[in-house]
């Protein structure tokens, strides 16, 4: 496998920056490292960037996620290794990345549920993560980035 060019956000003098400002702001939101990692887990695994599954399940195992919740992360909801918070932030997760799937896709059930784990500077950082997550997919997913290959 070959990608057709390097990430555009690494091509664009000055976009990186605003990017990795972005994720510093996100890990100093007050949600647990896990939670954050688990979330960008799954909403690369939704999007099917190979690039991003790879290196969020990294990244995920850095920040103490077990193999046992690695593994299970697409099927959360039928697993006992998931807290209720860590449910909510999944939820909200999913719901903001397939939007297109329904009407109201973040609808005021899943937001609630997130809403009595998350503050609000809790529930901003998630939903950045959400937000640039699905950004980095598609970068990746377009340009075909190669698993493993920043390594």
């Amino acid at each position: 496998m070959q990608s057709r060019m390097k990430n555009p956000a690494m091509v664009l003098s000055g976009a990186m920056q605003p990017i990795q400002d972005i994720f510093k702001a996100v890990h100093g939101g007050g949600v647990d490292g896990e939670t954050l990692e688990l979330v960008h887990l799954r909403v690369s695994q939704i999007n099917g960037c190979s690039a991003c599954v790879d290196a969020g399940a990294k990244a995920a195992r850095k920040a103490g996620v077990s193999d046992e919740r690695l593994a299970t992360v697409a099927a959360w909801r039928e697993t006992s290794y998931f807290s209720p918070a860590e449910r909510a932030a999944l939820e909200l997760a999913e719901s903001a990345t397939r939007l297109a799937d329904r009407p109201d896709a973040v609808n005021d059930e899943v937001w609630d549920a997130a809403a009595t784990h998350f503050d609000e500077k809790q529930l901003a950082a998630i939903v950045l993560m959400i937000g640039v997550t699905n950004m980095f997919n598609r970068l990746n997913a377009t340009t075909r980035q190669i698993a493993g290959a920043w390594s």
